[in-house]
């Protein structure tokens, strides 16, 4: 493979995770807008709701890692070389930072909505 097509790797995400790959992307797509929404409105992050957002995250970092054992055809006692590390420590990586905004996001949604009523 002498050059990286971005349409193959979304034909094999599309293999591998069917319908729920769109979920995702959506959720990602959302969970951004709404962070960056939530940052603009606030003009600061909110440590307090950050720690929590990150506590969280470590949870979506694991799930990500429990969804990436489903759809593949290995385990984690596969990995052998370097590779096969950094590519789960990558997705570790991935969950725990999209967990974090999104979670980070809807707190602070919440927090927005209940102090305008």
């Amino acid at each position: 493979m002498k050059e990286l097509d971005p349409l193959v790797f979304l034909a094999v995400f599309q293999e591998m995770l069917g319908p729920l790959l769109w979920v995702l992307v959506l959720l990602a797509v959302g969970g951004i807008a709404a962070f960056f929404a939530v940052l603009v409105k606030e003009r600061r992050i909110v440590s307090q709701r950050l720690v929590r957002a990150e506590l969280l995250g470590l949870v979506g970092g694991v799930l990500s890692l429990v969804l990436m054992a489903k759809v593949s055809s290995s385990g984690f006692t596969d990995a052998g070389g370097p590779a096969d590390w950094f590519l789960i420590a990558l997705v570790f990586g991935v969950g725990l930072a999209g967990t974090t905004i999104l979670v980070y996001a809807l707190a602070g949604w919440r927090d927005l909505l209940s102090s305008s009523r």
